[in-house]
């Protein structure tokens, strides 16, 4: 029998939820989806199991022929352990991996009839999903480096609320994001505690293969990267903004539509969070030309469990 995930056919809101509309259909898909039709144990990793069909048994237990362990499609996923039925956990994901700049928790919560508390700790688990594999190799190619700050103006500050000497780089109000993006590829992000050399040299080192094409501006901290890379420089405060067939443009649009998502959509984030965000919205740049079924089973298929506990403490 062919899966199910490759028989739905995601090209609109309107078909997910009408090609998965309860619960059974949706832990169908769930099983498609993580095991390809073949029951795997999360335990022990055996693909001999049977399914428990007693009407006491929780729908969807299967057993292991080799550990006698009992499990779910759900245990070591996303799912585990939470109350919220599958069909409100798929729309959500349908929604956040979609939508450009995201959906925030109060608006899932009231699309869902769930608690504002329940949809902030979905969006976490959610956005774990989208958290990048680490990076095997370095690449090479053209890239365009560039940082960015996030945590609001300080003009914009009540009186009592600015903080002295705050302006241009510093940090003690903002918080710093270096980002990497290839031409016609992905983008790299990273929090980080300042701009310095130091800091950003090592991150573009282990990424980026000696001898590719380094695009940035003219920020000092980028200084000396002619003697393991190609370095072009745009130089931003002489209004140059394309160096020959080079420019820091493709970057910079990603910093704009992230920035549009955080404050036109979450508003605010602090910086103990500030690294799921970048994750989140590095993945909707990674994956733009995908399909929607592609970039759903990706939310499916790279989920792990994320206790709430966890997620408050890091």
């Amino acid at each position: 029998m062919t899966p199910i995930a490759k028989i739905v056919k995601m090209t609109s809101f309107i078909d997910m939820i009408s090609s998965l509309p309860d619960e059974a259909t949706c832990r169908q898909y769930l099983e498609s989806a993580i095991w390809g039709g073949v029951p795997t144990c999360p335990y022990c990793k055996c693909k001999e199991s049977y399914r428990l069909t007693t009407k006491k048994v929780f729908k969807g237990m299967y057993k292991c022929r080799e550990c006698k362990q009992r499990y779910t499609v759900t245990i070591g996923t996303m799912f585990e352990g939470s109350h919220i039925p599958l069909r409100k956990w798929f729309i959500a994901i349908y929604i956040f991996s979609l939508h450009k700049k995201g959906i925030s928790s109060h608006q899932l919560a009231s699309d869902l009839g769930i608690t504002q508390k329940s949809a902030w700790f979905m969006l976490g688990r959610i956005r774990l999903a989208f958290k990048p594999a680490p990076i095997r190799f370095k690449l090479s190619g053209n890239f365009q480096c560039d940082e960015s700050y996030f945590g609001g103006k300080n003009k914009n500050r009540h009186a009592d609320k600015k903080v002295h000497e705050s302006q241009g780089r510093s940090v003690k109000d903002k918080t710093p994001v270096f980002g990497i993006i290839q031409d016609g590829g992905h983008v790299h992000t990273t929090v980080v505690p300042n701009t310095q050399a130091k800091t950003l040299k090592p991150i573009i080192s282990g990424l980026v293969e000696n001898g590719s094409i380094i695009v940035t501006d003219e920020w000092t901290a980028y200084k000396g990267l002619a003697k393991e890379y190609d370095h072009v420089v745009v130089k931003h405060k002489e209004a140059q903004y394309v160096n020959g067939e080079f420019n820091t443009q493709s970057i910079e649009g990603f910093w704009s539509q992230m920035k549009r998502g955080l404050y036109g959509v979450y508003h605010h984030c602090s910086p103990k969070h500030l690294h799921r965000y970048c994750d989140e919205f590095s993945f909707r740049y990674n994956v733009r030309k995908q399909s929607v079924n592609d970039k759903f089973d990706f939310s499916l298929q790279h989920s792990t469990r994320l206790t709430y506990k966890q997620l408050i403490a890091n």
